[in-house]
């Protein structure tokens, strides 16, 4: 773990500490101003809208600011803690039919059908964290860098692909993917989601 981020551990954890002993105020403003639109941008993809994602954040910093108490920073991170007050609120809305979308109990879409039918979550707690953690680490890069791997990965292009589509030589091409997988993989590292 690289020392910026143990520092950022250590300080969320005092910040949790202070909401458990009763300091309702700053502590919360600053994790909500960390984690309030990660929390949301989940909401819309567990939930599927907008006013059940922005339910989901009030609900989740809700759940944390009572059950602050229960944190424990040898047991995981208050990142890991957060996601999984969110979860927990997720699945909870799910079940709850006044919470459920009324797109999503009258669209077609699989994923929909699936929740308006009151299943659980498709994929795992874990899953979606790695998958936030991932696109927040590829919204770091530069511009040029996110071009070559979303047309390589979101696309499934060739480098000679994206080259004749970018209209740059592949070498360009070949060194963009180097030097954004580089990146990438430090960025990961950092968090800790790579070896």
């Amino acid at each position: 773990m690289s020392l910026t981020q143990n520092h950022v551990e250590l300080e969320e954890a005092h910040l949790v500490a202070r909401v458990a002993a009763g300091d309702r105020g700053d502590p919360l403003v600053e994790l909500y101003g960390r984690y309030g639109r990660p929390l949301y941008g989940l909401g819309l993809r567990l939930l599927g809208d907008r006013g059940s994602a922005e339910e989901l954040v009030q609900e989740t910093f809700l759940r944390l600011w009572r059950g602050s108490g229960s944190f424990d920073p040898q047991r995981g991170s208050v990142r890991s803690f957060i996601y999984t007050i969110a979860h927990r609120a997720a699945i909870d809305f799910r079940r709850r039919t006044s919470s459920r979308p009324l797109a999503a109990l009258q669209a077609g879409e699989a994923g929909e059908e699936r929740w308006a039918a009151g299943d659980s979550p498709a994929e795992p707690l874990e899953t979606l964290i790695v998958g936030l953690e991932v696109r927040e680490a590829l919204e770091g890069l530069s511009s040029k860098h996110r071009e070559v791997i979303d047309l390589g990965y979101r696309e499934d292009l060739t480098q000679t692909q994206i080259a004749e589509r970018l209209e740059l030589p592949v070498g360009t091409v070949k060194t963009r993917t180097y030097h954004a997988l580089r990146a990438l993989r430090t960025t990961l590292e950092e968090r800790r989601l790579l070896g």
